[in-house]
């Protein structure tokens, strides 16, 4: 992979390969799975990295952030939200400091 890979080509990579056929693509198979799957994974890769982090090992929290945005990417991909949505609230949101943004978030 080249240094300019982007989460953009990881978003195109996995709209590509959530069309696929199961036996042949992890991705496909993941959607087939459904969102309670796919968000399962997820989360494991969520635990994975922490613990990394908290181990202070950088090469498995390397890995596992890796498998996060994956994850994620494919989640967003089954839920219809794009990488560029995101980038936009987060454009939003550091037009600010992060504690006037979550004073501004409504509370229930």
């Amino acid at each position: 992979m080249s240094a300019t890979f982007t989460l953009l080509d990881l978003e195109k990579i996995v709209a590509e390969r959530a069309n696929a056929d199961p036996a042949h693509s992890y991705t496909a198979k993941l959607k087939a799975g459904g969102m309670p799957r796919a968000t399962k994974k997820l989360g494991e890769e969520a635990v994975e990295a922490v613990i990394a982090a908290m181990t202070g090992d950088k090469t498995e929290l390397t890995k596992e952030s890796a498998d996060i945005f994956y994850h994620l990417l494919v989640v967003l991909h089954m839920a219809g939200v794009g990488v560029q949505d995101v980038l936009d609230e987060l454009s939003r949101r550091t037009a600010q400091t992060g504690l006037q943004e979550k004073a501004g978030r409504k509370t229930d």
